[in-house]
């Protein structure tokens, strides 16, 4: 091995250059400018930095006259998880529905545009898609971000959407390697442990992240999960057997051979930083073969960046870091901030038709309907929407609106909304919480609005009170439809975006063929 004879001056700018670290504010600050000019080479977008697409633009434009080849990333997986549209909830289904409709080729269109979008604002990198098979239906954090639980249909989508997405010029980091999908704990909380065996791994987590690589992802995500089989002591972004050795390991080896980039999720989710904490688990993952440092969803300001910075820096002088190894992964961020310099922007987006009504087309088309044992009246007044909800999902956020009620209510002028969640039982039971509903919704006929049904017994119970009350209710399922349909009408969204709202709401409104 070529020895790389180092300095001061090369490892900093090494040790800044691995990092994607967040601002807050929605106009880069003077110390995210100044890092730049010393080796930063990534940022990554949130919610909180963007009000409108004409300021974001106006931001990315900021960031790349101080480094043109900038990694401008963000969390922008369309449907649920949001960052464009956080306020207003996503133009675009999300993976599940998409699923759901089973065609590769609007997935690749959805994928295409929502890319285009993100290219028009500056954006070059994109922490998506979700290449998990969910596997387990009581998943509290995949669920709809999902293609579905069939290896095989999650592979031809995921593949889709990112040939879609980064033939608009923004690369795609499929998440999360080697699969998030069979838990039952969210690693924001704490870590998971899947205990599935190696064969397993092989022909249901691994099989959509093949397909990606297949497909020319430019980037990986690692997930903060733990597979013993697969190495019983590191979760798989601090195990040099889950990236060196099965994600950069040869084919022929049983590797996926991949050569491009490797991401961490969010290094101070409490998965890893609870047990390693942020400078060690960071130094870790570096030696473990990841290349790129995702911190700043919930840090987010100099100090945090200035940390890593010298923690790389002294781990590679008091040898717990390889030189080499920090060098290659620097390399490889500049590899793609090249790539993206020369494809990516807003140019990119210059040469694209495009399809401002593919993502409303997309939820229309996801829409599974049941109807009950009557023929299906819709409503001819205002209604009432009872929103049954339950925590929000930290990777969903609870900035970004979700629902039918604002669509509906464009539809139908006067109808009302309430929102109910598992406190709201309180110490009257479900049975206060029924009697609760009935009252606020008088005479109006209810679209109860549920979410996961089947994850949680309270939401349950308080369905099927409500329709043994008001049989004529309509219920929307806008989470995984795993609960049998009830309702005078059942409308499956397999999402909760804007869009799969809208969507529902045209269904409420005129009713659907054959029902």
């Amino acid at each position: 091995m070529t020895t790389l004879a180092h300095t001061p001056v090369t490892l900093t700018r090494d040790a800044l250059t691995v990092l994607q670290p967040g601002f807050t504010g929605t106009t880069a600050p003077d110390w995210l400018l100044r890092r730049l000019g010393e080796g930063l080479a990534s940022v990554g977008l949130f919610g909180r930095n963007i009000t409108s697409p004409e300021q974001l633009t106006a931001l990315t434009a900021r960031l790349r006259a101080e480094r043109d080849d900038v990694l401008v990333a963000i969390d922008e997986e369309g449907g649920d998880v949001t960052r464009l549209e956080v306020r207003g909830g996503s133009s675009f289904p999300g993976n599940l529905a998409l699923g759901a409709v089973d065609d590769p080729e609007l997935t690749r269109a959805v994928a295409r545009e929502l890319g285009r979008r993100l290219a028009a604002c500056g954006v070059t990198l994109n922490w998506a898609p979700s290449a998990d098979v969910n596997s387990n239906p009581d998943n509290p954090v995949i669920g709809v971000r999902s293609f579905g639980a069939g290896p095989r249909l999650v592979a031809r989508h995921t593949a889709a959407w990112v040939e879609g997405l980064q033939s608009a010029g923004v690369a795609a980091c499929t998440k999360h390697f080697p699969g998030h999908g069979d838990t039952a704990v969210d690693s924001h909380h704490a870590l998971p442990r899947i205990d599935a065996g190696l064969d397993t791994l092989a022909t249901r987590e691994l099989v959509p992240f093949r397909a990606a690589v297949a497909a020319g992802t430019k980037a990986v995500m690692s997930a903060h999960i733990l597979l013993p089989a697969l190495d019983p002591e590191h979760p798989a972004t601090l195990s040099p057997a889950a990236l060196h050795g099965l994600l950069r390991g040869p084919v022929a080896d049983g590797g996926l051979g991949f050569d491009g980039l490797i991401v961490t999720d969010g290094m101070e989710m409490r998965a890893v930083s609870d047990a390693y904490g942020l400078e060690r688990g960071s130094v870790m993952a570096v030696a473990a073969g990841a290349d790129a440092i995702c911190v700043g969803g919930g840090l987010a300001d100099e100090d945090t960046v200035l940390r890593l910075r010298d923690a790389l820096v002294a781990a590679v002088l008091d040898g717990r870091l390889p030189q080499e190894r920090l060098a290659d992964a620097a390399a490889r961020v500049r590899a793609l901030g090249e790539w993206t310099r020369r494809y990516g922007g807003p140019g990119a987006a210059e040469g694209i038709e495009p399809a401002p009504g593919i993502g409303l087309a997309a939820a229309r088309r996801a829409l599974r309907i049941t109807p009950g044992g009557t023929a299906y009246r819709p409503p001819t007044g205002p209604a009432h929407v009872a929103a049954l909800t339950p925590m929000a999902n930290i990777a969903v956020g609870d900035e970004t609106p979700w629902g039918v009620a604002a669509e509906l209510t464009r539809l139908l002028p006067g109808t009302t909304t309430a929102t109910h969640g598992r406190q709201d039982a309180g110490t009257g039971g479900v049975p206060a919480l029924v009697d609760d509903m009935l009252d606020q919704a008088a005479d109006r006929r209810i679209v109860a609005v549920v979410r996961d049904v089947h994850r949680h017994r309270w939401m349950a119970d308080a369905l099927d009170a409500l329709l043994a009350a008001r049989p004529d209710t309509v219920v929307v399922e806008m989470g995984v439809p795993q609960a049998p349909p009830a309702g005078a009408l059942h409308i499956a969204t397999h999402g909760a975006a804007r869009v799969c709202g809208r969507a529902a709401a045209e269904v409420i409104v005129g009713g659907a063929a054959g029902v």
